[in-house]
């Protein structure tokens, strides 16, 4: 991925901080991308810190402008940033809740499509990646506005992968069960981590979906469920 140049948004994340490694590690220059971050998190001079935030439509794309501005180009956005929350059936949920996670997991998406997807599609050879859920497919008991926007990100991503094929530009999302991250441990501490999804094999997959591997794989929805499959 040599001379790629890489957006990474929720990228100090427990997700965040394997996917901004491993395109590092695959040659890629990555800007990082998150509401707290600092260069010195990644001990790489291919990495840019980029404090910002891309919940609403300006600050999406001012991020993307200041990537455009110092690299002149974008080749991979790999986004990350989302949210849960859960424990209250559909008729328990509140107005703020409901409304969180579509901003959280939809509205962002919306946000950050928006303003890179005119820039991917002058390469050619654009890469789009986003994490979305096994519960978007496979909704359960409350988890009702969660599973939602997940569902609705997913039908969003599938269509800007067919706006987008005429100009070799593919977007794909993953779905991944529970991914054995700190927050995750300590919001189940008695679960058996070893069921759950590594965070190492969705940076892999994402990195070779935003690569030469990858070019021929669009619009998909890919399960990565661990050994809870």
């Amino acid at each position: 991925m040599k001379g790629k140049i890489a957006l990474v948004t929720g990228a100090t994340g427990g997700l965040g901080n394997y996917v901004t490694q491993a395109l590092l590690d695959a040659g890629a220059t990555v800007v990082g991308v998150s509401r707290k971050i600092s260069q010195s998190d990644f001990n790489s001079p291919a990495f840019t810190a980029v404090p910002g935030e891309i919940s609403t439509a300006q600050g999406a794309k001012a991020v993307v402008d200041q990537v455009l501005s110092r690299f002149g180009r974008l080749d991979v956005l790999a986004h990350l940033v989302g949210g849960f929350a859960g424990g209250k059936s559909i008729a328990e949920t509140d107005d703020a809740t409901f409304q969180r996670m579509f901003d959280l997991n939809l509205n962002a998406v919306f946000h950050i499509l928006r303003a890179t997807i005119p820039a991917m599609r002058t390469t050619g050879s654009g890469r789009i990646v986003a994490i979305g859920s096994r519960a978007a497919l496979e909704p359960g008991p409350g988890i009702g506005a969660y599973s939602a926007s997940k569902a609705a990100m997913v039908a969003l991503m599938r269509t800007a992968a067919l706006e987008n094929k005429d100009a070799g530009l593919t977007v794909n999302v993953i779905l991944p069960g529970t991914m054995d991250t700190p927050a995750n441990r300590a919001s189940d501490p008695n679960a058996d981590f070893s069921k759950w999804v590594r965070p190492t094999t969705v940076a892999a997959l994402i990195t070779w979906l935003a690569g030469n591997g990858g070019k021929d794989v669009n619009g998909a929805i890919i399960p990565v469920y661990g050994a809870d499959a």
